[in-house]
């Protein structure tokens, strides 16, 4: 048996460099097309993770317009929900809790609306823009702060709608501040 015998032919010296810068300049143009990307993302990507956070920060009670009744708003995915609890005023429902949910609501930036659903021949639509309020922490009423026009629509037995209107401003209630005092 004969052994097999092979040749192997060395590389030029030149094509080796040239394979080397080319990966070189390869390497550093998707380098930095990546980092520039990426400050691209990062730049459109915080905007919009602030305009979640403070669409976040909505959620919550709100005072309304009588000692004990309140207004339950929440945004989940960029859409708002919630009712309104409120004493009736009328001779068949005087000072009965009803809960008033929300027909139509919509959020934008920090501007919200809502239309609730009628209950006995009442309805509200309100409109507004959230702010920071004046208490200093959010386990303190009024932190945030809803300040709008509401609507109130009464319509009588005859099918006659009468609507009143007024400036409001809805304090959101102290937060459940328990997970944040957790043993020592």
């Amino acid at each position: 048996m004969r052994p097999i015998v092979t040749f192997v032919r060395p590389i030029p010296r030149k094509l080796v460099l040239c394979v080397a810068f080319g990966v070189v300049i390869i390497s550093a143009r998707f380098g930095s097309t990546a980092q520039r990307s990426g400050k691209h993302r990062a730049k459109t990507a915080a905007p919009a993770m602030e305009d979640q956070a403070a669409k976040d920060e909505i959620s919550g009670m709100y005072t309304f317009l009588r000692e004990g009744e309140f207004v339950q708003i929440t945004v989940e995915d960029g859409s708002l929900s919630g009712f309104v609890s409120r004493y009736g005023d009328r001779d068949s429902d005087r000072d009965a809790f009803l809960d008033q949910f929300f027909s139509k609501a919509s959020i934008s930036g920090k501007k919200i609306s809502f239309v609730t659903k009628p209950v006995h021949g009442t309805w509200f639509e309100f409109a507004g823009e959230v702010s920071r309020g004046e208490a200093k922490t959010p386990n303190q009423e009024g932190y945030r702060v809803i300040r709008g026009t509401l609507k109130q629509y009464d319509e009588d037995e005859s099918k006659h709608v009468s609507a009143k209107e007024r400036e409001l401003t809805l304090k959101s209630f102290p937060q459940d501040v328990e997970a944040d005092q957790q043993p020592k």
